[in-house]
């Protein structure tokens, strides 16, 4: 998708990658958008605001209360923008605008939106992985916004870690790719199981894994924004459900496997990123299992291969299947036994290490024509690129 004629406002953030903001505005107008700038008041102290408007040709806007706009010129930017972009979008700026904060020209514009949004988070790789930082971004991403990194590189203190701004190439790619992508799946329907399953033992305790959820959702949201129609098949999170897809809640495998064979006459793809349980307790006792001796036997039964039985009784080709491999060693390999095992057409292989309960990943896209070792990513990004393969095979 090509960015030429669009309307973009560049809302730069307080933090040292500030100055890759200046990049950014050069690389978008190089590609033909019209761009206006928004800055806070921190940001001001990092880059001036006359190298921008010397950049874009329209004065850089740093205040509500601007004399040279007879109206609102928050109301005004979101009016114009066909698009919007955070760079760098610091902890703190998501933190106020995840709460819906509208105190500078900034956040002011983003509660007037009404076109996409998109942030390229950037800041230190402990205030990333904060508890806060990562609600904040469930609640953005729940609200639609789209993310471009951060990535793995040189912080302000020297260190190497994940928090660095995205490259500012990048960034247009991602607005031109997701943001403004053509919605080229519509007309088609791709179910998405997601989260583990829980096996119950009793009323109180439960056989589970780590699976967060997290890349299932990323997948039902970016097929959702390319225009399929949505079924998300979910075990327990504690994420928030993507907006505007069908979700069906599950529990246990049994019941996963139920609501998928109910589903299955609608759908074009499935795409299994769920983590079922491989086996399940022979008994789930009415009430609390009691402590009792040194040692405690408990009898398992196998749970039902939902993916292999899709594969083994699907007709033809369709619908395509995507299964994922999460292992802890020799990671393609068990990605291609899967792929023949289970007939699938696409394997997603990745180690556990990069996987449960994070936003950014590695894998290897493992398929009949060869594999796709891919570099690391955000899960939205591996998304779209899942879908993609999945695109080409429809």
């Amino acid at each position: 998708m090509t960015l030429r004629d669009k309307q973009i406002v560049v809302g730069v953030g307080g933090g040292i990658a500030a100055f890759k903001a200046v990049e950014l505005v050069r690389e978008l107008g190089r590609r033909g958008a019209k761009v206006r700038v928004a800055m806070t008041a921190s940001a001001c102290r990092f880059v001036g605001p006359i190298t921008f408007t010397a950049l874009t040709g329209e004065p850089a806007l740093t205040d509500l209360w601007d004399p040279r706009y007879p109206g609102e010129v928050h109301v005004e930017l979101a009016r114009w923008a066909h698009a919007i972009v955070i760079a760098p979008a610091t902890a703190n700026l998501m933190a106020r605008a995840a709460q819906g904060f509208a105190d500078d020209v900034v956040l002011a514009t983003l509660a007037c939106a009404n076109s996409p949004v998109l942030m390229a988070p950037a800041m230190h790789e402990r205030m990333w992985r904060a508890a806060a930082t990562r609600r904040n971004l469930e609640r953005l991403t729940s609200d639609g916004v789209h993310f471009a990194g951060p990535v793995q590189g040189a912080l302000a203190d020297g260190s190497v870690a994940l928090g660095r701004m995205q490259e500012p190439a990048a960034i247009a790619d991602v607005l031109a790719r997701e943001v403004f992508a053509v919605r080229d799946l519509g007309g088609v329907t791709i179910l998405v199981s997601a989260g583990p399953t829980l096996e119950d033992l009793d009323p109180v305790r439960f056989i589970s894994n780590r699976s967060s959820g997290r890349m299932g959702y990323a997948v039902a949201a970016a097929a959702r924004d390319r225009g399929a129609t949505v079924i998300l098949v979910t075990g327990p999170t504690s994420i928030p459900v993507p907006a505007g897809v069908e979700t069906i809640q599950v529990r246990s495998a049994l019941e996963m496997q139920g609501a998928i064979a109910s589903a299955l006459p609608r759908v074009d793809a499935i795409v299994m990123t769920a983590a079922v349980a491989d086996y399940r307790p022979a008994e789930s006792k009415p009430r609390k299992v009691k402590k009792q001796g040194e040692t405690m036997t408990l009898e398992l039964v196998k749970n039902p291969d939902i993916l292999a039985e899709l594969g083994r009784t699907r007709q033809g080709k369709r619908p395509v299947l995507v299964g994922f491999a999460m292992e802890t060693h020799d990671v393609v390999g068990y990605g291609r036994k899967k792929l023949v095992d289970k007939r699938v057409d696409l394997v997603v292989a990745n180690e556990a290490s990069v996987g449960f309960g994070r936003d950014d990943t590695q894998a290897t896209l493992v398929g009949r024509e060869g594999d796709e070792a891919l570099p690391p990513m955000t899960k939205t990004e591996l998304a779209n690129r899942i879908l993609d393969r999945i695109k080409a095979k429809l």
